[in-house]
């Protein structure tokens, strides 16, 4: 038996044959890029929002980054209820208000840095990310001769790049999972409106110096957070500072 090959067939097998490796190059590389997305989605990191715990407490967090009107009134109270919390601190607050961050920290509670000028990190290099951390505590340090291990992102922004530089720098980046709202000048009972039913064990809270009614409301939250039988304590004491992992929901988990 003869197969005889002519032009027509000749080119009929070609065109069959390129057909079949173009389908096999198209399959091959939407399967690389399937994977390469995946892969992204998976290494995308994220700050800690909460924390994974048995255990009845929350962290009550204060960012001052605009006045320092209420520090004193805020200090009374938390002496008061023998509470310390963790207030993040933008550096250019620090050189401009000294005399509170001393009195913050003589009080025996936690400083973290808020950055130094307050800027949108999302739009910031890497060298800059950087740049704000370091010089943002550095003028914490020069006021209080201790070691910061806290960050947190202005705006609530943060993507790979201003997470990777707090992590190269040894720094724990601290979101939060609930949020008062207490800048926008609602009453302390609309703030608990907004915690009351959500609030539980692990969760970070936060609030602002320098507004409307925080200072007035903080007595009123605490007592309530209490009653709820949670303990406030520093985000220093919440966290895991070895061997865990931080979910896709921003929850770090032993």
């Amino acid at each position: 038996m003869f197969i005889v090959f002519n032009k027509e067939k000749i080119y009929t097998y070609l065109v069959s044959i390129i057909t079949v490796v173009l389908l096999f190059v198209v399959a091959t590389t939407f399967t690389k890029n399937q994977t390469v997305q995946v892969s992204a989605q998976q290494e995308k990191l994220l700050p800690i929002y909460k924390v994974n715990t048995e255990e009845n407490k929350v962290a009550l967090t204060l960012n001052c980054a605009w006045n320092n009107t209420d520090i004193d009134q805020i200090l009374e109270i938390l002496k008061k209820h023998n509470i310390k919390l963790t207030f993040f601190i933008v550096g250019d607050w620090a050189k401009k208000y000294p005399e509170s961050v001393k009195k913050i920290h003589e009080a025996g509670h936690e400083i973290g840095t808020h950055s130094n000028t307050h800027p949108h990190v999302n739009n910031l290099t890497y060298e800059q990310n950087i740049e704000e951390i370091k010089e943002g505590s550095q003028k914490i340090k020069d006021i209080t001769n201790q070691d910061i291990i806290l960050y947190r992102t202005p705006y609530g922004e943060y993507n790979n790049t201003c997470i990777q530089a707090a992590n190269d720098l040894k720094y724990y980046t601290i979101q939060w999972s609930l949020d008062t709202l207490d800048y926008t000048g609602i009453t302390g009972e609309e703030m608990w409106k907004r915690l009351d039913k959500k609030i539980g064990n692990g969760d970070i809270i936060l609030m602002h110096n320098g507004t409307k009614n925080t200072a007035n409301s903080l007595e009123y939250l605490i007592e309530n957070i209490e009653n709820k039988g949670l303990k406030i304590v520093k985000v220093s004491d919440l966290i895991y500072k070895e061997n865990y992992k931080i979910d896709i929901n921003g929850t770090q988990t032993k």
